[in-house]
C-alpha cells in the first residue's frame, strides 16, 4: 500500500489517478517547456498496480510565474527535497528529452543519497548523457530564430507559436528550460545498477539511435533500446507503442520487485 505524498511536494506532483494500493509508481518528467499536460490520458493506459504522477517544474502551467531553472545543480536539491519522499514506495523513472536527462540525475542523486534507488529507469528522445551536443544551442537564440527552431522540433502547436501573448509568457520558461539543457557538463560518475530502456524516435533528426543506444554505458544492469516511428515528439506521435511498452516493464517490475 503506498504512503501519501508530502505536502510540501503537491506543488510539484499531479497524480491523476491517485491508486493508494499501487504497487509501484511511474514518475514523469517532461520535454523543454513542458509540464504535466505532457501525460495526459497516460494513466489510464497504464497497468492498475502502477500509479502515475508528473513532475511540475517552476516556470509552466499553475507555476508559470514562478522563477524556472536554468541548472541542473540548482533544480537537483529542491526536487529530491520535494519528490523524494514520493520514492520511498517502488517506483520507475521516466523522462523525453529534457526529462530524460532530469530523470537520469535525478536516479543518480538519490543512488548516492537516498533511500532506495529506482526499479528502473526509462529514458526516451535524448542522447545519452555522456556524449556532447550535436545541435545548436538554444537558450540564447533571438526571439524569431527560437520560434522557428521550435518549429521545426514539431512540438509546438502553429496555433501557440502565432500567439504573440502565449509565447511572450511561455519563453521565458522555454529559454531556461533549454539553457539548462544548454549548459548541462556531464562528469563522469558510477552507473546505475537498475535496468535502463531506452527509446528513440527513428525519425528523430537531433537524436540518432546510437546516440539512444549509447544509454547502455550509464548502467551495470539489464539495458533495452527500443525505436519508435516518429521525430522527436514520438511520445504523442505513437504514444500508444510507447505505452504498451511502458506498461511491460511496469508489469515486469511489479512482479519480479514487489511481494
Amino acid at each position: 500500500m503506498s504512503a501519501a505524498p508530502d505536502p510540501a511536494s503537491r506543488n510539484w506532483l499531479v497524480t491523476p489517478r491517485p491508486r493508494p494500493e499501487a504497487r509501484l509508481r511511474l514518475l514523469c518528467f517532461a520535454y523543454a517547456g513542458g509540464g504535466s499536460a505532457a501525460f495526459t490520458g497516460w494513466a489510464d493506459a497504464l497497468p492498475p498496480d502502477a500509479e502515475l504522477s508528473a513532475v511540475r517544474l517552476p516556470g509552466r502551467e499553475s507555476r508559470i510565474l514562478q522563477r524556472p531553472y536554468t541548472r541542473l545543480d540548482d533544480l537537483l536539491p529542491d526536487l529530491v527535497r520535494a519528490v523524494s519522499d514520493y520514492c520511498r514506495e517502488p517506483y520507475v523513472l521516466f523522462g523525453h528529452s529534457m526529462g530524460a536527462l532530469i530523470a537520469y540525475a535525478y536516479a543518480r542523486r538519490l543512488c548516492d543519497a537516498g533511500p532506495r534507488g529506482p526499479e528502473h529507469l526509462i529514458v526516451s528522445g535524448r542522447r545519452a548523457p555522456q556524449l556532447p551536443h550535436n545541435r545548436p544551442l538554444l537558450h540564447d537564440l533571438a526571439d524569431g530564430e527560437l520560434l522557428r527552431r521550435l518549429r521545426e522540433f514539431g512540438g509546438t502547436t502553429d496555433e501557440l507559436l502565432s500567439d504573440p501573448r502565449t509565447m511572450r509568457l511561455v519563453l521565458p520558461g522555454l529559454r531556461a528550460d533549454f539553457q539548462l539543457n544548454d549548459t548541462y557538463r556531464y562528469t563522469p560518475e558510477p552507473r546505475l545498477d537498475c535496468p535502463v530502456t531506452a527509446f528513440g524516435g527513428r525519425q528523430d533528426s537531433h537524436v540518432d539511435g546510437a546516440g539512444i543506444a549509447a544509454w547502455a554505458d550509464r548502467t551495470t544492469g539489464p539495458f533495452a533500446v527500443r525505436m519508435l516511428d516518429g521525430g522527436h515528439f514520438f511520445l504523442h506521435s505513437s504514444q500508444a507503442e510507447l505505452l504498451r511498452a511502458i506498461g511491460v516493464v511496469l508489469h515486469r517490475t511489479t512482479g519480479s520487485t514487489v511481494a
